[in-house]
C-alpha cells in the first residue's frame, strides 16, 4: 500500500518556540553563520572606505595646497581648496561604498573591467593634486581630470549593470569631476 512508504515527521522541540524569546546565544543552525557573515561584510565594507579615504587625506596633506591657488584672484563660483578638498573626501566615500556594493554582489569577479575603471579613477583623482598643486602642470591636470570623467562615466555604466544603486552614488563624484575640469581650465587659462 501507498501509506507503508510514508515516514511520520517527529516534531523537534527544540526549535519550535517563539522568536520575540530568542536568547542572544542562540545555537540555531545559521543563526551563528548569519552572524559571521554580518561580521565579515561589516569588516570588509571598513577596509573598502577607510583605505580609498586614508589614502586622499595622505594626498590632500602632503599635496592639496598651493600659494599660487590660495591668491589667486577668482570668481564667485571658483571654489576654495577647503571645498575642492571636501568635495574630494565626499567623492572618495561614496565611490568606495559604491565599489564596494558591486564587489559585495560579484560584479568585479563577473566584469573586471568594474575593478579596472574603478582603480583608474581612484589613481588619477590620487594623481590630480599632486600635479597641479605641487608640480603645477595645468594641462597635465586637465588631461587627468578629463580620463577621471571618463572613468567614472565608464565606472556608471559598468556598475549599472550590477547595482544601480551603485551606479547612483557615482553621479555625484561625476559632478565633482567636472568641477576640477572647470577649475583646470581656469588653471590653465589664467
Amino acid at each position: 500500500m501507498a501509506t507503508e512508504n510514508l515516514k511520520q515527521r517527529v516534531r523537534d522541540d527544540h526549535h519550535d518556540f517563539d522568536t520575540a524569546n530568542v536568547d542572544k546565544n542562540d545555537d540555531r543552525p545559521g543563526r551563528q553563520d548569519k552572524k559571521t557573515m554580518a561580521k565579515r561584510g561589516l569588516r570588509s565594507l571598513s577596509i573598502a572606505v577607510a583605505l580609498p579615504l586614508s589614502l586622499t587625506l595622505l594626498d590632500i596633506y602632503f599635496f592639496g595646497s598651493s600659494d599660487r591657488y590660495a591668491k589667486q584672484e577668482k570668481s564667485f563660483w571658483f571654489p576654495s581648496l577647503l571645498v575642492l578638498h571636501t568635495a574630494c573626501v565626499a567623492s572618495t566615500f561614496l565611490m568606495s561604498l559604491s565599489a564596494w556594493l558591486v564587489w559585495a554582489e560579484g560584479g568585479f569577479h563577473k566584469n573586471p573591467t568594474a575593478l579596472y575603471l574603478y582603480l583608474a579613477q581612484m589613481g588619477l583623482s590620487l594623481a590630480w593634486d599632486p600635479i597641479v598643486f605641487h608640480l603645477e602642470a595645468h594641462w597635465v591636470g586637465l588631461v587627468l581630470s578629463l580620463a577621471t570623467v571618463g572613468a567614472l562615466v565608464g565606472c556608471s555604466r559598468v556598475f549599472k549593470e550590477v547595482n544601480p544603486t551603485a551606479s547612483d552614488m557615482v553621479k555625484p563624484c561625476l559632478a565633482r569631476a567636472a568641477l576640477l575640469t572647470l577649475v583646470n581650465l581656469k588653471l590653465v587659462y589664467s
